[in-house]
Order: C-alpha cells, then sequence, then structure tokens
C-alpha cells in the first residue's frame, strides 16, 4: 500500500502552502514527503478534508487510507482520518523510503533572456512550454532549458531549491518569469512576492461585454472538490486560499473583451477562475469551458468564425505581460514588459475585423 502511496502523493501544484520535505527519523526508516502548516486563522477542519484541499489528485479515501496505514502525522504524532486540524498544526505525509529525487536534465531548449545579470534573469516564456517537470511532463521544460542554458555557470545547481523559478504560470500561458542565480536573490525575490510589492500585469481576452471599466474580484481559491483537476471560488467559508484579482478594460470587442489583468495574490489559477467567477471565462480555456461559444449568435457563419479563432490561439488567451520588482542586490526598481505574442495578437486583429465588418 505504501508504494501506492507514494504514487499518489508524488506531485503537489500548490506549491505557496508546502514546506521543503526533509527526512524523518532514520531510527524509524520514515522520511518525510510533504508537510503543511495550517494558517492562524485556520478553523477546525478533518485532517483528511484538509489533505484533499491541498493535494493534487488526492481523494479522501485515499487520504483515509493513509491515515489508516499511519502515514498521516500532526505534530509528528500519528493521527485518524478525523483529527481535526487547528491552528498552527503541521500536518505531514512520511513513507518508509525517501522521497524520490528527480534528475533535471538540461536541454537545448530555445529560451528568450530578455535580461540577465550576475543574480538573475528574467524570461518571456512562450504557450505550450511547461515550467517545472512534473507528472507526464519530466524533460522538455522551462527548468531543463535553463539547466543547458547555465550549464557553464558553477554556482548554478538546477537540482538546488534555493536557486531557479521565484514564481510559475501555466503552461499554456505566455509571458514573463523571474528566475534566480543566487540563493540570496530567490530569497529577496520570493519575500517580494509573498509581500506583494511585485507588479504583474496580465492581457485576458475573455468572453462577454465586461460592462464595468474596471473592478476589483475577491473570493477564496482552492480545488474544486468535484474535479481536481481544476480550481474555484470559495465565496464563505474556510476553504480556500484568499485571492484579490484587479481587472481593467482595455478594449471591448463584440462578443469578447480584452482585459488587464493585475494580481494582488498568486493562487493557481488565479485570473482563469476569477474572471470565470464574474461570468467572463478566458477565450479557449479548455479547462474552465472557454473553449466552448459562450456568447454570440447562432448563425453558421459567426460558429465557423471563433472555431477559426480558437485555431489561431489553439490555448486560454492569457498572457503576462508586465514583470516589475526590486533588483535583490542594486535595490534599484526593474520593469519589464512584452509583447502579445503572435497568436494572441492575431486573435484580437481577428475580432477587430469581425466587429469592423459588422456582417457576420
Amino acid at each position: 500500500m505504501e508504494e501506492r502511496l507514494e504514487e499518489m502523493f508524488d506531485e503537489q501544484e500548490d506549491d505557496d502552502l508546502l514546506l521543503p520535505a526533509q527526512e524523518g527519523d532514520d531510527s524509524q526508516q520514515m522520511y518525510e514527503h510533504f508537510r503543511f502548516v495550517a494558517d492562524k486563522g485556520q478553523t477546525l477542519l478533518r485532517v483528511d478534508k484538509f489533505l484533499v484541499d491541498r493535494m493534487m489528485g488526492a481523494t479522501r479515501n485515499r487520504i483515509q487510507l493513509a491515515a489508516d496505514a499511519g502515514c498521516i502525522l500532526v505534530n509528528d504524532k500519528p493521527v485518524k482520518s478525523n483529527y481535526r486540524v487547528k491552528p498552527l498544526d503541521v500536518v505531514s505525509l512520511v513513507l518508509d523510503r525517501p522521497r524520490r529525487e528527480l534528475e533535471i536534465i538540461p536541454e537545448d531548449i530555445p529560451l528568450h533572456i530578455v535580461y540577465e545579470d550576475d543574480d538573475l534573469l528574467v524570461v518571456n516564456k512562450p504557450a505550450g512550454l511547461v515550467v517545472h517537470p512534473g507528472h507526464g511532463n519530466y524533460t522538455g521544460t522551462l527548468v531543463n532549458a535553463l539547466a543547458f542554458y547555465l550549464k557553464d555557470d558553477p554556482a548554478y545547481d538546477p537540482s538546488d531549491p534555493r536557486l531557479g523559478l521565484v514564481h510559475r504560470i501555466d503552461k499554456d500561458t505566455s509571458g514573463l518569469l523571474v528566475v534566480a542565480k543566487k540563493p540570496e536573490a530567490k530569497t529577496n525575490l520570493s519575500l517580494q512576492f509573498y509581500n506583494k510589492t511585485t507588479q504583474r500585469k496580465y492581457l485576458a481576452l475573455v468572453w462577454g461585454q465586461v460592462q464595468e471599466p474596471e473592478g476589483r474580484i475577491e473570493g477564496n481559491i482552492g480545488r474544486d472538490p468535484k474535479d481536481r483537476m481544476q480550481m474555484r471560488v470559495f465565496p464563505e467559508g474556510d476553504q480556500g486560499k484568499p485571492a484579490v484579482t484587479h481587472y481593467t478594460v482595455m478594449e471591448r470587442l463584440g462578443y469578447v473583451t480584452l482585459t488587464e489583468c493585475r494580481l494582488e495574490t498568486g493562487r493557481t489559477h488565479q485570473i482563469r477562475v476569477h474572471m470565470k467567477y464574474i461570468g467572463h471565462t478566458l477565450f479557449n480555456d479548455e479547462r474552465y469551458g472557454g473553449h466552448d461559444i459562450l456568447k454570440g449568435t447562432t448563425f453558421a457563419k459567426y460558429k465557423q468564425f471563433v472555431q477559426n479563432c480558437f485555431a489561431i490561439c489553439p490555448r486560454q488567451a492569457l498572457h503576462a505581460k508586465t514583470l516589475g520588482f526590486i533588483h535583490p542586490t542594486s535595490g534599484e526598481q526593474l520593469f519589464f514588459d512584452s509583447e502579445l505574442p503572435t497568436d494572441m495578437e492575431q486573435l484580437v486583429e481577428k475580432w477587430r475585423s469581425y466587429v469592423n465588418a459588422k456582417e457576420l
């Protein structure tokens, strides 16, 4: 059963609540694979529910099996699945073998470096490139590309968690990311993201006419209990984590709207989930239903037009356009801006032509 448990819990996407795994007591031959610390405001919640909300691919039944096997600890003591997590409880998953290490293989994958110095570099990631190795994507990622690009830098170890990516964006989202080349740089930059002092703006094409010129979306984001591959908004209660998105309408284009979104927090799928929550799913976002025709007419000509748009931009229409932060060594304010990638630029132009023609 423990082999099954290791496979179940080998992947973890909610990295902002995950602490680095460390080995357990050698005398007991148990090793810590995951550890979570409950927030100060945590209300009493069963430990199986607490973990299901935080671990991708884990069902409540499997968490209960882990607890029955003595693999779920709270404050270093085994607990049953009905244990109620309290504020600041430390919840961990342990197994009888060390966590499997993932070898980072350097791969010669083209990178668009927009800035680089001794401490960091900024990358403009294309859509379709996975950021970090994980389940189903152990090679061909941005991390593999960075390992090759920095292979001659003796200070850069791609397997060292103190270096590398400071934040992430989804596979099919394009745009800017900052990478730390030194431990001190990653610590400093990570604190800037944690303290919400970085500047991040995205461009998103969404379904529907966004009526207000600007707005603020607030709502806890957590995994959807009905579909573990999706996130959802929990407007009330203790589920999920606080999330805030600000949006501004840039251009109304018939049945879609080009919006600029500014992140106050950085949750998994935040813009995609928040915009859907207010009724404006991202265009061609398959995971959240944006690959269906959500607005418009029933005419065959219009349906064909939208299908052509899907073909032009075969992914969610989301681009991380700007990134600003304080340089960790010099203290200088750095700000980077990137152009819309070709697929999104062509998509927006096609909708502009549609609005202007008024023939469909």
